[in-house]
């Protein structure tokens, strides 16, 4: 039998995400932190305390490898391809390429030389009714990290 990996456990969430009907918002609620931030941890992308990857283990009805890799520091960046295919995952590429050098150009007008943090980072995903349609509306927060001298 092979080791399972962060990729597996990532498998078994969203299969029992599906199977039970859990929603990600109440998942956070009994993690403590905001719906963003867990769902990143349970799709792997961020690492999960002890206490965390513990509540996450029974909500999901994880074994306890599955929880022990929920802590362990993982591999960031898990898109299958350079570019990519998910319709929904590629607007947000479309977005950069379109408007990337706006807002870079419009954060080192207003910052000067340095970098939005995905670090110390926030991200807010909320529906905003519309008649003509409801709108995502997404807010990223990001700390400045002006480049330095040496």
């Amino acid at each position: 039998m092979k080791p399972m990996t962060r990729e597996d456990v990532t498998d078994l969430i969203y299969s029992a995400k599906v199977q039970k009907g859990i929603k990600w918002a109440d998942v956070a609620k009994k993690v403590g932190e905001s719906k963003e931030w867990v769902t990143a941890a349970c799709l792997g992308q961020m690492t999960l305390t002890k206490a965390q990857a513990e509540k996450v283990g029974k909500i999901f009805g994880l074994p306890a490898p599955a929880v022990k890799l929920l802590q362990a520091v993982p591999y960031k960046g898990s898109l299958p391809t350079a570019v990519p295919t998910d319709p929904l995952i590629y607007r947000w590429y479309e977005i950069v390429n379109v408007y990337g050098t706006t807002i870079k150009e419009l954060i080192h007008e207003e910052f000067g030389d340095g970098i939005m943090s995905a670090i110390d980072f926030s991200m807010d995903i909320q529906r905003e009714p519309d008649p003509k349609g409801d709108r995502v509306h997404v807010v990223l927060s990001g700390k400045f990290l002006p480049y330095k001298t040496y």
